[in-house]
């Protein structure tokens, strides 16, 4: 005779199904507002989406974020500062499929060759110059670029490796908007040779044709980054 499951897998299954049907895309808000809260996680289910604050006590400061007329900190090796403005850091951003952030640049600074997996990013450029670009998925590799101007707006398709370069002799700064309250990033330096653990040498060696010193090389400068 076939015993019945445990009566506490049932919900468990059910919240894990859910989380796997809304991770794909921003959950589409069902209410005026869902005010994200610190508690979505259920017998070690981690999701995506939040649970809603009760909006009786919601107020004007969880739809409000001050700072980003303050530069960021551009004194690093690649010359650049992202302050992203998430729900993370703004809880009313949730089930609003939204989020914003400020990108400054030293003079030759750059975002490096990044994805986002969860959002389009559209870019507008406050001060300076910038060289942008994007590059389409293997079926042709294809390199779109611009240089950018003050005022000027460019736009990278989600999921799409692209970067952004200060080629003046001045500060940059860029605001960018991206179509997820959580866009997640992966930059493509950090995680193919700084990855923890690393990946094999042999891996890197074979798939980007090069000596296994320079693998090595590479993995020690970017894992020494990653601890920083």
């Amino acid at each position: 005779m076939m015993r019945s499951a445990p009566k506490y897998l049932v919900p468990v299954a059910l919240l894990a199904l859910a989380c796997t049907l809304v991770s794909a895309y921003d959950p589409s808000p069902l209410q005026d507002f869902c005010v994200a809260i610190n508690s979505s996680t259920s017998a070690g289910i981690v999701c995506e989406w939040k649970f809603c604050k009760d909006p009786k006590v919601v107020t004007a400061n969880d739809f409000f974020f001050p700072g980003l007329q303050i530069p960021g900190n551009t004194a690093n090796r690649l010359g650049s500062n992202v302050t992203l403005v998430n729900v993370d850091k703004l809880p009313g951003l949730n089930t609003l499929g939204i989020s914003l952030a400020r990108i400054d640049f030293a003079p030759y600074g750059l975002n490096p060759p990044h994805t986002h997996p969860r959002g389009t990013e559209i870019i507008v450029v406050a001060e300076g110059t910038l060289y942008v670009g994007f590059v389409t998925s293997n079926t042709d590799n294809k390199l779109f670029t611009k240089v950018l101007n003050k005022g000027d707006v460019f736009v990278f398709p989600i999921g799409l490796i692209h970067f952004q370069f200060n080629v003046g002799k001045t500060n940059a700064v860029a605001f960018a908007g991206l179509s997820s309250q959580n866009p997640g990033v992966i930059t493509i330096a950090n995680a193919v040779f700084g990855s923890n653990p690393p990946i094999n040498p042999d891996v890197l060696t074979k798939a980007f044709q090069v000596d296994k010193n320079v693998v090595n090389y590479l993995q020690k400068q970017f894992c020494s980054d990653n601890r920083n």
